[in-house]
C-alpha cells in the first residue's frame, strides 16, 4: 500500500475468519461495485482453511490489501487494525458472508452526501438463504441493555422500505466516518464479538452522532437473524457484552431508572436458557461480566466525561417498552402467518 497514491473515498473493512466458502462469492460482489473509488482492506484472524490462498490475484479489479493476524483476534480487534490501515474519509464494513448488490457503496454514499445530519449508515440485509425475509433494517436498542436487527424475520416486501433514524447499523454492513470511528476508539477489543457494533454506536451516539438507515443499500446476509440456534459461543459472548455496553454506555440520568429493566432482563435469560439446558453458559457470561466491572466502570468515566448529546435525546433513539424485547418472536410468528405460502 503506497502513501503515495491518492486515498479512495471509501476503505472496505473485510474481516474473515475460515471464510472460504463465502469470501469468494463477496469479494465477487465488491469487485461489481458500480462506485469504483473504494479499497479493499482484508484483515484475517488466522484462518486455516486456505481461503486467503491466491487472493491478492484472484480479483485484479480490486484494490486489495491483505493483513495476516498469526491467531483470531476477535471481530473487533481485527476491524480497529483494519480502520487504522484504511486510508479512505469513509469506513465500509462488510462481512464475509455478506454480499452487496451492485450499488451498495453508490447508495450509501449517496445517501451519506444527502443527509448530512446524520454522521452513519445502517444497510438493507435481506437473508440470502431465504429472499423473501428481512436479515435486519439497522439495530434497535432497549432501554434494558438487549438489542436486535430491526425487522429481521418481517417479509421483505412489506418492511424496512423507508429510510428512518436508527439506534445504530449492523456491522454486517455499515458505513461510518473514519475519524469519528476513530475518534470514540473503535470497536471495544474485551468484546471480542458480539454487541460490539451496538457498544460502537452508543459511544458515537453520545457524541451527537446519529444513524440512518438506507434501504437501497441491499446486501444478502447467510443465516437468519430470528429465531435461530444460537452457538455457546455467541450465547456467551452475547449475555457477557451487552451488561458491559449498558454499563459503561448509559447516562447516570437513565442509569438509575433503566437499572430495574437491565437486571429484569438478566433474570429472565438466566432463568428461560437454564429451562433449555443452557444454563452454565449464560451463568459463566454472567459471572464474567461482574469480574470485569472495574475495568468496566474506568471506561464509564472517559466514555461520560466527553459526553455531548443530552439524555433526552438518547432516550428519544430507545426502545422502552417491558416486554417488547421478549415478545420479538412472536411477533415475527404473526406476522409470517400473513404471508402467501412460497412457490
Amino acid at each position: 500500500m503506497s502513501n503515495f497514491d491518492p486515498p479512495p473515498r471509501i476503505s472496505v473493512i473485510l474481516i474473515t475468519w475460515n471464510s472460504a466458502v463465502y469470501l469468494p462469492r463477496c469479494l465477487d460482489c465488491l469487485e461489481a461495485q458500480t462506485l469504483k473509488d473504494f479499497e479493499v482492506v482484508l484483515v484475517d484472524n488466522g484462518s486455516t482453511d486456505g481461503s486467503l490462498d491466491g487472493v491478492e490475484s484472484r480479483w485484479p479489479g480490486l484494490t486489495l490489501h491483505v493483513e495476516r493476524l498469526d491467531e483470531n483476534r476477535g471481530f473487533a480487534a481485527a476491524n480497529n487494525i483494519g480502520a487504522r490501515m484504511a486510508r479512505g474519509h469513509w469506513l465500509a464494513l462488510l462481512n464475509a458472508d455478506a454480499f452487496p448488490e451492485p450499488d451498495w457503496l453508490a447508495q450509501l454514499l449517496r445517501a451519506a452526501e444527502n443527509n448530512p445530519e446524520f454522521t452513519f449508515f445502517a444497510s438493507r440485509q435481506i437473508q440470502a438463504n431465504a429472499h423473501d425475509l428481512l436479515d435486519g433494517a439497522g439495530d434497535a436498542y432497549h432501554i434494558s441493555g438487549l438489542a436486535w436487527r430491526r425487522c429481521a424475520g418481517f417479509p421483505a416486501a412489506q418492511f424496512g422500505l423507508e429510510p428512518e433514524e436508527v439506534f445504530s447499523p449492523c456491522a454486517a454492513a455499515a458505513l461510518y466516518p473514519r475519524q469519528a470511528f476513530l475518534q470514540v476508539g473503535g470497536f471495544d477489543e474485551d468484546f471480542f464479538s458480539y454487541h460490539e457494533d451496538v457498544d460502537l454506536g452508543f459511544r458515537l451516539r453520545l457524541q451527537g452522532f446519529r444513524c440512518l438507515y438506507v434501504p437501497d443499500a441491499v446486501v444478502q446476509h447467510i443465516g437468519s437473524a430470528a429465531l435461530g440456534a444460537q452457538s455457546d459461543f455467541a450465547l456467551y459472548h452475547w449475555q457477557r457484552n451487552f451488561i458491559w455496553s449498558f454499563i459503561q454506555n448509559m447516562p447516570s440520568a437513565l442509569l438509575w431508572e433503566a437499572l430495574p429493566a437491565h437486571l429484569m432482563a438478566n433474570i429472565i435469560h438466566i432463568v428461560g436458557y437454564t429451562i433449555r439446558g443452557r444454563g452454565k453458559v449464560v451463568l459463566k457470561a454472567k459471572k464474567d461480566a461482574l469480574r470485569g466491572l472495574s475495568r468496566t466502570l474506568r471506561k464509564r468515566q472517559e466514555i461520560q466525561k466527553t459526553r455531548k448529546v443530552s439524555s433526552v435525546e438518547l432516550l428519544r433513539t430507545m426502545e422502552r417498552g417491558w416486554l417488547q424485547p421478549y415478545l420479538l418472536g412472536y411477533h415475527i410468528r404473526k406476522i409470517r402467518q400473513t404471508m402467501p405460502p412460497s412457490k
